[in-house]
């Protein structure tokens, strides 16, 4: 075997992530924008899996337009988080972005795709382990927090990493 197909061999059993990027958007009572799906149970942030050859934050844009109607602009990336595999889903990266606080006139264009949203809201952020599943509640806490205090976090399965 040549060394070129030993290479292309190697990089073939590289492991693969799957990816999201969500945003973090409040309104001006601090209050976190969920939208429900119309595919499953349950609420989830805006955001969506990271296409192939597509960046998270290019990913986190298109989903706000395609999913919202909006384009806020995206503050800084709040937190990072590593979950782990979940068949039938292999292990990913989630990257949640900090859109910031949306205006009325942002809040009042919101448009929601009707295949795939049936509803949207604003949650205090001590309910939101009322309404996300429990992994997605500790994301956007230690989202919440880390941009808060103007940070990015490192998570992993929600849980805050201290490197060092």
């Amino acid at each position: 075997m040549s060394d070129s197909a030993s290479f292309l061999a190697y990089v073939a059993s590289v492991p693969r992530l799957r990816a999201g990027a969500g945003a973090l958007l409040r309104d001006n009572e601090g209050r976190v924008l969920l939208v429900h799906p119309v595919y499953k149970d349950g609420w989830e942030i805006p955001g969506g899996i990271v296409e192939a050859g597509e960046s998270p934050v290019s990913a986190v844009l298109r989903e706000l337009q395609e999913e919202l109607g909006i384009a806020p602009p995206v503050v800084q990336l709040a937190c990072v988080d590593w979950v782990p595999p979940a068949p039938p889903w292999d292990a990913g990266l989630m990257f949640v972005f900090d859109a910031g606080v949306l205006t009325t006139s942002q809040i009042a264009a919101v448009r929601l795709p009707p295949v795939e949203l049936d509803d949207h809201a604003f949650v205090p952020p001590p309910d939101l382990d009322t309404f996300l599943p429990p992994g997605l509640a500790r994301r956007m806490n230690a989202a919440i927090s880390a941009a808060d205090a103007g940070r990015t976090a490192y998570l992993e399965d929600g849980l805050v990493r201290l490197l060092a």
